[in-house]
């Protein structure tokens, strides 16, 4: 296993932030113009699909492919996210609610946790 640690979000909490900005004012933007807001036109469910298709790209670049390409990747995939959460009405704070309230709980407990209650 790689001993690179994961380091310090700062410059991806920035930048994602950014991002999340130019998202929302690409909603009633111009189709034609910008990919974002014909994905966003498109509906909820092509984003689900753009999610899934890039989220089976940065699975497969893990496996098999050099950092530099699971970066890339994994950029795509935070970049569908946002636009699915939008397209959805998700705010980012509420993604953020959830990730504190699983802080200090083990991802087993979690997930356990999440079957009891289907």
């Amino acid at each position: 296993m790689p001993k690179q640690e994961l380091g310090s979000a700062q410059q991806l909490n920035a930048l994602i932030a950014i991002l999340a900005r130019t998202v929302d004012e690409r909603v009633d933007g111009n189709p034609d113009k910008s990919y974002t807001a014909r994905l966003l036109r498109s509906g909820e469910i092509r984003c689900a699909k753009k999610i899934a298709e890039e989220g089976a790209e940065v699975a497969l670049a893990i496996a098999a492919e050099s950092r530099k390409d699971v970066a890339a990747e994994t950029a795509d995939l935070l970049f569908h996210l946002l636009v699915g959460l939008r397209a959805r009405g998700v705010p980012l704070d509420m993604v953020a609610e959830a990730l504190a309230e699983r802080r200090g709980v083990s991802g087993i407990a979690e997930k356990a946790a999440r079957q009891t209650k289907a």
